[in-house]
């Protein structure tokens, strides 16, 4: 019960990543604010939590105002806010060249903008408990992928971000890191998935031999999170499997 009496926001918690992270606080005692953009959905994963220890705030984390409300109503309710996990995101693949304005739109939108809007709103909150910040970057966000060109530049800038405000919030007694997954079994990546000689390809990158699981990835956001990190800050964790340990490169050996 390491987040006994602690409050989060978990945005993108509606599957995937989020909905982990979210149950993973929620068992181990949070109060939990739920964002979406399908409210539908956020009940569906909240049947599953404690009524009085469980908020749903439905709306889009790139937009401004819902940025703000996600913050402000979870202050309004539980009283104080303490952990800010930015989850939501989204991805488009191809050729920048091939790109449409939306496209750029939609990632940069999520990725970016709704990460900073999230953090400016909760900032304030966060100096009053002395609390962190988890953003949930990319191995994309540390190097190049291939046919990923406004993904990678969206996590590159959280990646980024991620260093800036821990080095700026750490005299406030506020903790900002983020996670770095590599491929993940997601609703975002269920598409990649049944691709099956592309996955495997991903594989022969990763030392582990698999793709991750949501579940997979939210222990160490937890970690960070927790009090066990409390000498914590700045950092960037891959959480990928190996990738980074052979920098991207292929696991030649793997995929013999």
């Amino acid at each position: 019960m390491r987040f006994r009496g602690k409050t989060v926001i978990v945005t993108g918690s509606s599957s995937g990543i989020g909905e982990e992270i979210a149950r993973r606080f929620a068992e181990e005692g949070a109060n939990v604010t739920l964002n979406s953009r399908s409210r539908e959905r956020l009940e569906r994963v909240a049947a599953n939590l404690e009524d009085d220890r469980t908020l749903i705030v439905e709306g889009d984390a790139g937009e401004r105002e819902s940025c703000d409300r996600i913050v402000a109503e979870t202050v309004n309710r539980f009283g104080a806010l303490d952990i800010l996990i930015n989850n939501a995101g989204a991805a488009v693949a191809g050729p920048l060249e091939d790109a449409s304005d939306e496209d750029i739109d939609k990632v940069i939108s999520l990725n970016v903008r709704g990460v900073l809007y999230l953090c400016r709103a909760a900032i304030p909150h966060l100096k009053k408990s002395g609390g962190s910040i988890v953003n949930i970057s990319s191995v994309s966000g540390s190097g190049g992928d291939w046919t990923m060109p406004i993904y990678n530049a969206s996590k590159g800038a959280v990646t980024n971000l991620t260093r800036s405000l821990a080095l700026g919030l750490g005299k406030d007694g506020v903790r900002v890191n983020a996670v770095l997954p590599s491929l993940t079994r997601t609703e975002l990546s269920a598409d990649l998935m049944e691709q099956e000689e592309l996955v495997d390809k991903f594989k022969a990158r990763i030392a582990l031999g698999r793709v991750a699981e949501p579940d997979d990835i939210a222990g160490p956001v937890l970690f960070l999170a927790s009090d066990e990190a409390k000498f914590v800050t700045g950092v960037n964790l891959p959480v990928d499997g190996g990738v980074s340990a052979s920098n991207g490169q292929p696991n030649l050996q793997r995929a013999e």
